[in-house]
């Protein structure tokens, strides 16, 4: 009761004589507090809104220009040729009339010099823009680079030597072009042909045809009408079609995971880690709202990428509908929401507009861990609604929680900056099973129990009982590379700036007067009890369902792979094909999923990593063909591979534009039998790359053992793999491979043995002859980075 007295700035009560004002000044002072802390953002913000708004200019080069003028005007010349002297003569009259001849002078100087300015800036974000799209950098061969590229990087690093801001760049990204349905079709067809007979390859190149020459125009014309108008001709239909639509459960068939360092655990102490993760974190949002954050960049170049997901990274939640979910983004938060055995509490992080340290919020994470209060009826598997299906859910909260203390405590978990779960389990790669730990680590942290997480919120923290930490992502705002980024800087963050005392616990002081967290109240009626056990049972089925393997490969890494001059993702991806050709007996549609963020509001493409190149080595491997022959074969497959992944980058893809014309056919209610068939193609072969971005935060020669684990995902297809990969360092690959147990086919403990196997026979095969190989390779085209940009 003490602390919702605090709460209330002022009581009053009528007495026979008067009115007893009762005022509670460190109420008030909280309140003044947070009212400066507001407005500080509301200014920071609006110079933020300046400087992006004239990058890649700077806001003082408007005094440069005015100086200039008027210095050329002090000359007796005219640089304006007229222009100053008509302004003045359109000035209104109650102007003329109170300024002197001089003064509206120099006021229409300073009108034609602000315009000069704003012409200079908008003539400096169209070169840009130009520059930004120019791609032909990563076609060229190494050691080739054309002259006209050398004038490109020459003219885009000048234009980019003032530091940015987060969004500086954002509307100098070019947009997504749309493809050619001629080059869309012809590389389909391309991409089919492995996975076709000679009849039903013969079938559909006559659909496709048929698509090309009627339909396909038609739809096309829609499609760049679309793309004139719109940021991104795909972002917002992939967002809404692919994610938002979706009535099955996000929990393992949309959501995925992030895992900690694999052989370090920093602290012991429980609270003691959810103190310095939940501060991390809130220091990296703090440099997304001040734009503090560097823009990401192609590795190794200065081009930059699009930041827009950085936007609905925090307090943020999707929220259930009947046909389509909406993702709700809120400004700002000052509290966390803490799930910990089945009861739900709101944690304040901030107090008097401070930003709580770390020691406080482990302080009042550990009275969380010590409150002995049990869970209200039907609280503590209330978490299961988010992880069943989504009209039920969506019906539960219109009758339930649309007003009364529902609604405040779903609001509380809803608008918070994120969710925390203080797990009660332990895990990590530790015991006699460390590699089966791992496995169960990875279950654990894409499904847990099925009500002890927030699936709904835009990313859950899992804090567990020894220290051991992960995230839960859900995946409509953002796709994996955004997150991963977030993950590094809070890892890194975490161990290395932060860091703890010798006992495990965060450094700094405590606030002993800070409030207790607040638990959450719910009234939950027999009705939403039984639809939580419902769709508890349909998630538990679910989770039961995923078979998870994690395992490091540790035989080599891009460090060796790099000595034969072949690229890594290249070389996984083909060694991906050899395993499952190997597992199944056959090759299956394979996805990888690229980038677009070089585009504005860019997010994935596909990359159909099983081509005819690569089958063609895969085949000549497998019937023991000469080992030049396969040398051969193997060079074209990850030549091709890699202008595959180049042309997925730079907006001619495949699948995005297929899928935005099937989009466009549906609006029209037309059908095409092409279309159709295309998209209900099973993804058997799901593939995912996290990418290092930070690797500057990681000190790795002094601590080799802070390594991360990088994070997956489960099956696309119910008889398929889904496989995730982060190379770390030189010298290790960690692979995250999920399946079904109920497909009798799949097993993801026998698909990950094929996968070393298959990086091995290809290492040994590329290794029996390096010199060879080196010299074979010198013309290969390889992408332009470190050494040129």
């Amino acid at each position: 009761m003490a602390e919702a007295h605090q709460a209330v700035a002022f009581q009053f009560t009528i007495t026979p004589e008067g009115i007893d004002l009762q005022l509670s000044y460190q109420a008030l002072n909280q309140i003044c507090q947070s009212g400066v802390r507001s407005w500080k953002k509301r200014c920071s913000r609006l110079r933020n809104r300046v400087i992006k708004g004239v990058y890649p200019a700077s806001p003082s080069s408007w005094l440069f220009v005015v100086i200039a003028i008027l210095a050329t005007m002090y000359m007796r010349s005219d640089p304006s040729m007229g222009l100053i002297t008509m302004i003045q003569q359109h000035l209104p009259l109650s102007l003329h009339v109170s300024l002197s001849t001089q003064g509206q002078t120099m006021l229409s100087a300073l009108v034609f010099s602000t315009l000069l300015w704003l012409s200079l800036i908008l003539a400096l974000r169209f070169c840009l823009k130009l520059l930004l799209s120019y791609h032909q950098w990563m076609f060229e061969q190494h050691g080739r680079v054309s002259n006209t590229t050398k004038v490109w990087v020459t003219l885009l690093r000048l234009l980019s030597s003032r530091k940015p801001l987060l969004y500086s760049y954002q509307t100098s990204l070019p947009h997504l072009p749309v493809p050619s349905i001629k080059d869309t079709v012809s590389r389909y067809l391309k991409s089919a042909r492995p996975l076709l007979t000679d009849p039903e390859f013969k079938r559909m190149t006559e659909l496709a045809d048929q698509f090309e020459s009627n339909l396909g125009n038609r739809l096309q014309r829609y499609l760049k009408l679309k793309a004139l108008w719109a940021t991104n001709y795909v972002s917002d239909w992939w967002e809404e079609y692919i994610y938002l639509r979706g009535r099955s459960p996000i929990m393992v068939n949309s959501n995925y995971y992030g895992m900690d360092f694999m052989y370090v655990t920093p602290t012991s102490v429980q609270s003691a880690r959810a103190g310095n993760i939940i501060t991390a974190l809130l220091l990296y949002r703090r440099k997304v709202n001040r734009e503090e954050l560097k823009p990401s960049r192609v590795p190794g170049t200065v081009i930059p990428l699009c930041a827009a997901q950085c936007e609905r990274m925090f307090n943020t939640t999707r929220t259930p509908g009947v046909e389509t979910d909406v993702l709700q983004h809120w400004q700002d938060s000052e509290f966390v929401a803490v799930y910990h055995k089945g009861r739900f509490f709101r944690l304040w992080v901030y107090r008097a507009g401070r930003l709580l340290s770390a020691r406080e919020i482990e302080h009042q994470t550990q009275r969380i861990l010590d409150d002995p209060s049990p869970p209200q009826p039907g609280e503590d598997k209330l978490g299961a609604l988010t992880a069943g299906d989504r009209v039920p859910w969506f019906q539960m909260r219109e009758q339930h929680f649309s007003s009364g203390i529902n609604k405040r405590s779903l609001d509380s978990i809803e608008r918070a900056a994120f969710f925390v779960t203080l797990d009660d389990e332990e895990q990590g790669m530790r015991g006699e099973d460390p590699a089966g730990n791992l496995d169960r680590y990875a279950k654990s942290l894409l499904h847990g129990k099925c009500y002890d997480r927030w699936f709904d919120k835009s990313f859950s923290i899992v804090i567990y009982k020894n220290g051991k930490s992960g995230l839960n992502a859900e995946h409509s705002w953002a796709d994996a590379p955004t997150v991963a980024h977030l993950w590094e800087y809070t890892l890194a963050t975490d161990a290395f700036q932060l860091g703890y005392t010798e006992d495990g616990h965060c450094k700094g002081d405590v606030d002993r007067s800070l409030p207790s967290p607040q638990r959450l109240a719910w009234d939950i009626p027999s009705e939403v009890q039984a639809q939580v056990c419902s769709s508890l049972a349909v998630a538990q089925a679910l989770a039961d369902d995923v078979d998870c393997h994690v395992f490091p490969f540790r035989e080599f890494g891009k460090g060796r792979i790099k000595k034969l001059r072949v690229s890594p993702d290249a070389f996984i991806q083909i060694g991906l094909q050899l395993a499952y050709f190997r597992d199944r007996g056959g090759f299956c549609l394979t996805y990888e999923a690229s980038m677009t963020r070089l585009f504005r509001e860019g997010r994935t493409e596909t990359v159909r990593s099983c081509s005819n190149e690569t089958s063609a080595f895969v085949k000549a491997l497998e019937n023991g063909e000469t080992e030049d022959q396969c040398k051969r074969l193997f060079r074209l497959a990850s030549e091709g591979h890699q202008n595959l992944y180049r042309l997925a980058m730079t907006g001619a893809g495949i699948d995005r534009h297929l899928f935005c014309l099937y989009v466009v056919s549906k609006y029209l209610g037309v059908e095409s039998p092409f279309l159709k068939e295309v998209l209900s193609e099973p993804w058997r072969l799901s593939t995912s790359q996290t990418p290092v971005q930070q690797m500057e935060l990681f000190d790795l020669k002094n601590h080799p053992d802070f390594i991360s684990l990088g994070g997956g995902f489960g099956p696309v297809a119910d008889d398929g793999y889904g496989v995730s990969y982060i190379i770390m360092g030189e010298d290790m690959i960690n692979f995250h491979v999920s399946s079904k147990y109920s497909c009798s086919e799949t097993d993801s403990h026998r698909f990950g043995a094929q996968i070393s196997k298959a990086l091995q026979d290809i290492m040994t095969l590329l290794s029996a002859d390096s010199k060879t190989s080196s010299s074979s390779s010198k013309g290969t085209a390889q992408p332009q980075s470190k050494k040129l940009l």
